[in-house]
């Protein structure tokens, strides 16, 4: 029943090419070269690609005598049925073949993307392929701490996003002392660099002495404090660091004796009381220290380079105006800075952009005050940072020439 269906359909197609052929020839249609499906020996039915080939060929523009017609027939427009049967009621053309379009749109009613916009499209395609590479090029800096719980490794990421979006909290404004009446900048700078010395003398941990200093800050921020109660503020901050960072904390009596018993035991918890009221009990902020680590990992760092990014961030903790500068900026310069000082020339790699999401022009107005701090570390008074890392112990990192052609560079 199949194949007789089949050869029904086949017959009825050789037909219909057939009368097409012949009523071609009958207006005079030149029809060289054109076989019927018969003749060729094709036995499947001939596509629609195929028939309109066909007509081509034998239907020359040449050999229609009106215009219209041959406008009609070979214009942007395919013939529908409608347009099929008005010709074939005028009689000028009978060998037309009625295509069925269901709709019909010409090019300017498609949606179609302009030429600029498909340049756009590809151009943001090439550079989201470009910045995968970029990352897939990056080394990845925790591969070696996979067996360390300590590292954390699987939430380190998402650790230092968290420090990103918190780290305004434990800042200050960096005009606060305009509205203390009794000190000034120039004091608070004599405090922390004594300080500095106190820290060394107790062999403190290095975030003991960063948390002391964002305490002093805060407090003055918020409290009015007389001149002689400045170095108390100073000696109960560090007190309090302590109690936060150091498995051994210095006795209360040990820093009345650094102070040269300037104060009394009764004067220093009153003083550690109102510091934790005024700071509202919060030691939980981030410090420089925080970023320098991971920075400095980023880096690939060994000691040398450690010791010179701590001596120059150190430098910084005394200057009041480094203020206005986030502390994860001042990781990220004093690490830029460090290496510019040690290579003698500009160095900040991929990997280093990539964790500390600085660029080196944005990192270049705070390491030019560093190179300025370090050139003068040695001069004045406050040379506390500047005899501490001109021991052995911190590999006389002080005594390095600064990288002065950093002040010569535009931002």
């Amino acid at each position: 029943m199949l194949n007789w269906r089949l050869k029904m359909d086949r017959r009825s197609h050789e037909k219909n090419v057939v009368g097409m052929v012949r009523s071609a020839r009958s207006q005079g249609v030149p029809m060289e070269g054109v076989k019927t499906s018969m003749e060729m020996g094709i036995t499947s039915r001939r596509a629609l690609r195929d028939i309109k080939n066909l007509m081509g060929s034998s239907l020359h523009p040449s050999s229609m005598k009106d215009s219209k017609n041959c406008d009609a027939f070979f214009g942007n427009r395919p013939i529908t049925k409608k347009h099929a049967a008005s010709m074939a009621s005028s009689n000028t053309f009978d060998t037309s073949i009625a295509i069925d379009v269901e709709e019909y749109k010409s090019a300017e009613d498609l949606d179609l993307p302009m030429i600029s916009e498909m340049e756009e499209m590809v151009n943001s395609e090439l550079k989201e392929i470009e910045m995968e590479d970029l990352e897939e090029m990056v080394p990845d800096i925790d591969s070696f701490d996979s067996n360390n719980p300590l590292a954390v490794v699987d939430y380190v990421d998402e650790i230092y996003n968290f420090y990103r979006q918190t780290e305004d909290l434990g800042c200050v404004c960096p005009n606060y002392m305009s509205n203390q009446l009794d000190i000034n900048e120039k004091m608070r700078g004599i405090l922390i660099d004594w300080l500095i010395e106190v820290h060394y003398k107790f062999d403190l941990m290095d975030e003991t002495l960063f948390l002391t200093v964002n305490i002093i800050d805060r407090f003055l921020a918020k409290q009015n404090v007389v001149r002689k109660k400045l170095q108390l503020v100073g000696v109960t901050a560090m007190l309090l660091a302590c109690k936060y960072e150091e498995v051994n904390v210095p006795v209360v009596d040990d820093l009345i004796l650094i102070s040269d018993r300037a104060y009394t035991r009764a004067e220093l918890l009153e003083m550690e009381r109102l510091i934790l009221n005024t700071l509202q009990f919060n030691m939980s902020v981030l410090t420089p220290y925080a970023f320098m680590r991971r920075f400095l990992k980023a880096a690939q760092s060994d000691k040398k380079l450690e010791l010179m990014s701590f001596f120059v961030v150190e430098l910084c903790l005394v200057e009041y105006k480094m203020l206005k500068f986030r502390p994860s900026l001042l990781a990220a310069a004093a690490v830029y800075t460090a290496q510019c000082t040690l290579e003698g020339f500009r160095n900040w790699s991929r990997t280093c952009e990539m964790h500390t999401r600085y660029t080196e022009d944005e990192l270049l107005e705070c390491s030019k005050m560093m190179v300025e701090f370090h050139q003068k570390a040695g001069e004045g008074k406050l040379t506390g940072v500047h005899r501490k890392y001109s021991t052995f112990k911190y590999g006389c990192a002080a005594k390095s020439e600064p990288a002065l052609f950093l002040l010569d560079s535009r931002i």
